[in-house]
């Protein structure tokens, strides 16, 4: 049976990358898309590298438009997607690639989002480690309403969750440099995203502990084991269109050392179709997973710091947002999990 899809949001960069990847997933069919400002326009004309798609044209985003589909995937901004998915029925499997249903914590949205809480769905990344050994791939098995995780939580989350669960780190004191390419902020025209702005340098912003991300990061890591993990995140804007670089660093626990470090990641991600430790020595640049629904990782221990040194390479768009909903999608339906979903990136 092939599975009827929708995706509201379509005209936007995630919502893009999403129609990128089904459009080659062999077990649905995309039916409709919905835009705000381009409703009625043809998808090829906002979308032009989505050729096999060019039978679409934008409808507006409403319930009825949406209603009747098998799954519904949401890349609408934050805040919007609450009320929509409200108005779909129990049984349609929806995916929102916004931050409207991650947080558990209705005190942390008013925090760092603000609004409505539209509560939190099932939380859709199938690599997340828990304390007890599970992975929560288990989760999503069934599941009718997926959050898709936030990008740059990705990054962080597969980097440190394996230390936590095997406690060769401390879960305070942790740190997160990451480069991070600007299509993450979404399409909307921004004075921070224009290509003068970008080109030649690489500009911080939501530093000091404002990331949106931070939250969503912590929750994970709880997941993980960690009691009362902490973390200073701290992004920075580069001149490439997607990629996420993330240095993360923990320190050591007493008695581990850089034999229990990569054990602990390795043993971790071994089975991972989309999750790759690199040999020691190795360390991943963002070049390496353009286009691809998979991360990297690079281990090392400074032995003079005391602290793991672990670097994540992935692509915002497709293991960071589309990949992951593809990936959840997949799950929910009881498909093969990397159906449609690349390991092989572009290059160059």
């Amino acid at each position: 049976m092939t599975v009827s899809i929708a995706v509201a949001g379509a005209s936007g960069y995630a919502g893009g990358e999403v129609l990128r990847l089904l459009a080659d997933h062999p077990g649905v069919e995309v039916t409709t898309v919905t835009a705000h400002s381009n409703a009625g326009q043809r998808l090829i004309d906002v979308q032009p590298h989505l050729r096999s798609l060019d039978y679409l044209t934008f409808a507006e985003t409403t319930p009825e438009v949406l209603a009747g589909h098998d799954a519904v995937v949401l890349a609408l901004p934050h805040g919007a997607s609450g009320a929509v998915a409200a108005s779909l029925p129990d049984s349609t499997l929806v995916l929102d690639c916004g931050a409207d249903h991650r947080l558990t914590s209705e005190a942390d949205w008013e925090r760092f989002y603000g609004g409505e809480y539209h509560g939190a769905w099932t939380y859709g990344l199938p690599e997340l480690l828990h304390a007890d050994g599970t992975r929560h791939r288990e989760h999503l098995s069934g599941a009718r309403r997926i959050a898709v995780p936030g990008c740059n939580v990705t990054a962080v989350t597969l980097g440190l969750a394996p230390g936590i669960r095997s406690e060769v780190i401390e879960p305070a004191d942790l740190t997160a440099a990451l480069a991070v390419g600007p299509s993450g902020a979404g399409r909307a025209l921004k004075t921070m995203l224009l290509g003068s702005e970008l080109m030649g340098s690489a500009s911080p912003y939501a530093v000091g502990g404002t990331h949106r991300h931070i939250p969503e990061i912590l929750q994970n890591l709880r997941v993980a084991g960690a009691a009362h993990p902490s973390i200073s995140f701290t992004p920075v804007l580069v001149p490439m269109s997607r990629g996420i670089l993330a240095t993360i660093t923990a320190r050591l626990e007493p008695g581990a050392d850089a034999s229990s470090v990569r054990s602990a990641w390795e043993s971790a991600y071994s089975s991972e179709p989309f999750v790759h430790v690199l040999p020691e020595g190795h360390f991943p640049k963002t070049a390496d997973v353009v286009g691809a629904n998979t991360a990297l990782i690079g281990l090392a221990v400074d032995e003079d710091a005391g602290r793991v040194v672990v670097v994540v390479a992935l692509d915002n768009l497709v293991k960071g947002t589309a990949g992951a909903a593809v990936q959840s999608l997949n799950l929910a339906l009881g498909l093969p999990e990397d159906l449609g979903l690349p390991r092989n990136g572009v290059a160059p």
